[in-house]
């Protein structure tokens, strides 16, 4: 099952994730939102849409935007709405 972990902590962990250019994309309701706070960074996918960003706090210590989701995802990606996925050292396995 895959497991997203960094810090020691396990962020979201789920059987059914969607892969998109080689990122586990979690659904929404499997991440561990004590962990979770919303940042204003915002990028544009051509064939995705706009990404929105979490920073993650484990243990005081934080990782600015390294989780990401498209609130309204282009049809091309409609399989990724309601899922998060993660990157800046966050150890996805």
């Amino acid at each position: 099952m895959p497991k997203a972990i960094w810090n020691g902590a396990v962020l979201a962990e789920s059987d059914h994730t969607e892969m998109v250019e080689g990122n586990h994309y979690f659904p929404a309701h499997t991440i561990n939102r004590q962990y979770f706070k919303q940042n204003s960074k915002t990028t544009i996918c051509p064939w995705k849409g706009v990404a929105s960003y979490y920073d993650v706090e484990v243990d005081g210590q934080v990782n600015s935007g390294a989780a990401w989701y498209y609130p309204t995802p282009k049809e091309a990606a409609k399989n990724i709405t309601g899922h998060v996925a993660f990157w800046r050292g966050v150890e996805v396995k």
